[in-house]
């Protein structure tokens, strides 16, 4: 396994040296289509006006990571602050790299130049983890101006949201290269609509049963939204260590994989 990992990682003939070209490449596709950009921000601002404030207003406080009683807001902004860092990785790294994979032929044009796979798949996920943190990023500014982050080191949420980009990113790029057609990206709606509601993203982990706990704690958002909320709220305990940990494994992980699958797909 060590060997697999290093063989993967390792930068052959030059492989990971053009990243910033693979990046430069799509900011400049975006240039004219940067409304599609805007499509995955406005699902968890509306979670946050509807669960937040609108059901917020009907429960007064709820248990937070320390065991004291905080606003409903602030305990669901952090969370939803993690969706937007996941949706932002996903619907680029699964809809569009698949797309440039299998229809565009991009990554094959790619290859032309002194582009090597492991440069492609490197700026893939890489650009994926950019779009999250953009969602990111104004997400958390919209729920700072609805008084849903009462924490000053909520200025490290930031941060930490690109470690919930970079896992998702990591995956759905891998995820990407065994898509074989549209009905195939159903799939990953049924996995991630259902990941967003049982992550602990709306209540405490102690709400849900016994049995059903150790599976929350499997959730990759369960994580981010542990991670952020814990920023957010101040609560600097060393479980967060832990919640950071799984993110970054997790992002190795998936990342060797879809190394060696871009190099499998883009063999010349």
């Amino acid at each position: 396994m060590s060997a697999w990992l290093v063989h993967t990682l390792k930068l052959r003939e030059g492989g990971g040296r053009h990243v910033p070209l693979v990046l430069e490449r799509n900011a400049m596709f975006y240039r004219r289509f940067w409304p599609v950009i805007l499509t995955g921000f406005f699902e968890p601002v509306f979670y946050l006006l509807a669960m937040g404030l609108g059901l917020g207003a009907l429960v007064p406080a709820v248990e937070g990571p320390d065991g004291r009683a905080v606003e409903y807001l602030a305990f669901v902004a952090p969370a939803l602050l993690a969706v937007s860092a996941m949706n932002g990785a996903v619907f680029e790294s699964t809809v569009n790299t698949w797309v440039k994979l299998r229809f565009w032929k991009t990554f094959d044009a790619m290859l032309a130049t002194p582009l090597r796979p492991l440069d492609i798949a490197i700026g893939e996920v890489t650009w994926s983890q950019l779009r999250g943190l953009m969602y990111a990023g104004a997400f958390l500014a919209m729920a700072a101006a609805l008084g849903g982050i009462p924490s000053w080191w909520a200025l490290a949420a930031l941060p930490a949201a690109m470690l919930v980009g970079f896992a998702f990113s990591a995956l759905g790029t891998t995820v990407a290269t065994w898509i074989r057609d549209w009905q195939d990206q159903e799939l990953v709606q049924v996995v991630i609509l259902p990941m967003m509601l049982l992550s602990a993203t709306f209540f405490p982990i102690d709400v849900y049963p016994e049995a059903v706990q150790p599976l929350v704690w499997l959730s990759p958002l369960f994580h981010g939204a542990a991670l952020l909320r814990g920023l957010t709220l101040g609560v600097l305990e060393p479980v967060l260590l832990v919640h950071a940990g799984v993110l970054v494994v997790l992002t190795l992980l998936a990342g060797v994989v879809a190394a060696r699958r871009f190099e499998r797909l883009l063999k010349p």
